[in-house]
């Protein structure tokens, strides 16, 4: 059986203040958006690189995202933090987790980086499922 899960795509997270958070996490644990950032020379979310360890000539990137506590990014949950899965086959993906009873919320999103879906465990933590496009 292929795995569904690939890999962490990232974590995201409520903050009241998220560019003063970002800046203690950039200050104490380096954690920074790379000067080469595959979203753009403007964007400004930390990201791991990292290698696909089946396609070592792959770059991967991982998200570390500190969103502003009033987000409505992660609704319907109350949760102040969502997670964020990279998959190989997102509508495999979906198709399957239909059968065992877990519904997609929602519409695919198509970004310029991949496919986006969400789930919710049974507790209404949201999971967006991503499908990351060639390059990330």
């Amino acid at each position: 059986m292929k795995k569904r899960v690939t890999g962490f795509g990232g974590i995201f997270f409520k903050s009241k203040n998220p560019q003063e958070l970002q800046a203690w996490y950039d200050k104490h644990l380096n954690i920074s958006p790379l000067p080469h950032s595959p979203w753009g020379g403007e964007d400004s979310v930390p990201l791991f690189e990292w290698r696909d360890l089946e396609n070592p000539e792959r770059k991967a990137y991982s998200v570390f995202g500190i969103f502003p506590e009033d987000t409505g990014y992660f609704a319907p949950s109350a949760a102040p933090f969502m997670f964020n899965f990279r998959v190989d086959d997102l509508d495999k993906v979906l198709a399957d987790l239909a059968k065992e009873g877990i519904q997609q919320q929602g519409d695919i999103q198509g970004l310029p980086f991949g496919r986006f879906a969400r789930i919710s465990d049974p507790e209404g933590n949201q999971i967006e499922l991503w499908e990351p496009a060639e390059g990330f």
